[in-house]
């Protein structure tokens, strides 16, 4: 089942993550421990296990993408920590404990979540497989994780509480906040397996509308959800005056989104055929998931 493959596949990240994060007893040890606290706050490392099946999936060496995965988690995990301050979302809980600035301070989870940035790019600059694949992925991975990308889509998330958008403008917002680096994910991983042009734009394609789909789906969420599902308050997105697929579009269109986006990006892995069964499993069980 895809739940047992997902947790199999996320003990395979986390045990690199735990060799890359290792805890040092040293005078700052407080910023190792604060980073652990929060990689390891029991995520379904979603981002990794997506680059390592799309390097299965075009025949790639997954001890070559690893580190990038391993980076990738890295990225997310210092997203979460620095939009979860009051500055931004001003979240207590994160995944059922409490976020890392009400563990350790504000300023201790704003550090966690700079030396998690940092950390990542040393593990990614380790990669030992075609030189100029990594430099592109690095690139790749450079690029959603910054102002035209994660950090972009943050902004606009800002400028955008209670005011009218349009759905395009929300579309582009979670294109760059939640999409961009769920597309890098999957495209490096087809990049370091040496994936041709064709299929490069079959899994952008795919990662891409399933971005969206996955975006609808944790707004949907945060109306129909419970907060022991999700490990975080529902209803955060209404209070802060946040536009969201269902405040534009009610729940049940923003529903009939979803599946649509759900079924474009399944039928971009037509052409892998049943070298995509994963993905595609994933896809559905992303898109009806509870937390």
């Amino acid at each position: 089942m895809i739940k047992e493959r997902l947790k199999e596949r996320a003990a395979e990240v986390d045990a690199h993550l735990d060799k890359y994060l290792p805890v040092k007893d040293k005078e700052q040890k407080i910023i190792y421990e604060a980073m652990r606290y929060s990689v390891f706050a029991g995520g379904k490392r979603l981002r990794p296990v997506l680059m390592l099946e799309t390097a299965k999936m075009c025949g790639g060496n997954e001890a070559d993408v690893m580190p990038f995965a391993c980076a990738m988690e890295m990225i997310h995990t210092y997203s979460l920590i620095h939009d979860d301050l009051p500055a931004m979302d001003n979240d207590d809980l994160r995944r059922g404990r409490p976020t890392s600035h009400i563990k350790y301070g504000e300023a201790v989870a704003i550090l966690a979540g700079d030396a998690l940035l940092n950390r990542a790019f040393e593990v990614a600059s380790d990669v030992q497989g075609d030189a100029e694949r990594t430099l592109k992925a690095m690139r790749i991975l450079s690029a959603s994780s910054g102002t035209e990308g994660m950090i972009g889509g943050q902004v606009m998330d800002m400028e955008y509480e209670g005011r009218e958008i349009t759905l395009d403008a929300l579309r582009l917002m979670h294109s760059c906040k939640t999409g961009a680096i769920i597309r890098s994910s999957c495209v490096i991983g087809a990049v370091m397996s040496g994936a041709s042009d064709s299929e490069i734009t079959a899994v952008d394609e795919f990662a891409k509308n399933l971005g969206i789909a996955f975006q609808i789906q944790d707004d949907i969420l945060d109306v129909e959800g419970t907060e022991e599902e999700l490990g975080k308050p529902i209803g955060s997105d209404a209070e802060e005056n946040k536009n969201t697929y269902v405040s534009l579009l009610g729940l049940e269109r923003a529903k009939e989104l979803m599946k649509e986006y759900s079924a474009k990006a399944k039928d971009a892995l037509k052409p892998f055929g049943e070298r995509a069964k994963f993905l595609a499993d994933l896809t559905d069980y992303l898109t009806s998931r509870r937390n």
